[in-house]
């Protein structure tokens, strides 16, 4: 994993977050306990900062990046599904971003929500919270059920499960650790 200071800014990374060997966390990234970065994540806090809440997984091949005066926030107990991208963008508590989603600057997606695999959430919208979205541009299609939004949970969940079992199967419960910060010379 590459784990870079940019400009002064390290990462902050919680000693019981799990980040994968092929994952990159650049600058201004605080990443909370339990939260995990999967293989060919890259979170780049290079202009802003970028908040990866407790429990929140983010799933291979993820892009999470920042536009000056724009910061992303990802609340706690989300999931970020495979080859999804976030940009300076705000996500809730409990919420699943699918698979391939985009998610433009300043959108700004409400707790417990669900944005479908492949949509595209333009800039500037605003998903209510208890959301089902879907679509090229995200559309609002009806409320989640208390199932769903049960689904949500069992997904962050499974992935903090998994972070640890798969990771103590490579003899790495912890990936990361502070001396793994490459600093600018």
């Amino acid at each position: 994993m590459i784990i870079k200071e940019y400009k002064g800014m390290k990462p902050k990374i919680d000693d019981e977050a799990y980040i994968a060997e092929t994952a990159e966390v650049i600058g201004d990234v605080e990443i909370k306990k339990d939260a995990n970065i999967w293989y060919g994540a890259v979170l780049r806090g290079d202009i802003d900062k970028i908040v990866v809440g407790e429990g929140t997984n983010i799933q291979d091949n993820c892009v999470v990046h920042v536009t000056e005066g724009h910061p992303c926030y990802i609340g706690n107990y989300c999931t970020i599904g495979h080859g999804a991208i976030v940009h300076a963008c705000k996500i809730g508590n409990s919420v699943l971003i699918g698979m391939g989603a985009i998610i433009l600057d300043d959108a700004e997606i409400g707790d417990n929500c669900i944005i479908g695999a492949g949509s595209l959430v333009t800039g500037g919208k605003k998903i209510p919270e208890g959301s089902l979205a879907f679509g090229n541009p995200a559309k609002v299609i009806r409320k989640l059920t208390q199932e769903e939004i049960e689904n949500i949970h069992r997904s962050y969940e499974h992935y903090v499960e998994l972070a640890k079992l798969h990771f103590s199967n490579f003899g790495q419960l912890t990936v990361y650790n502070k001396s793994n910060i490459i600093e600018n010379s």
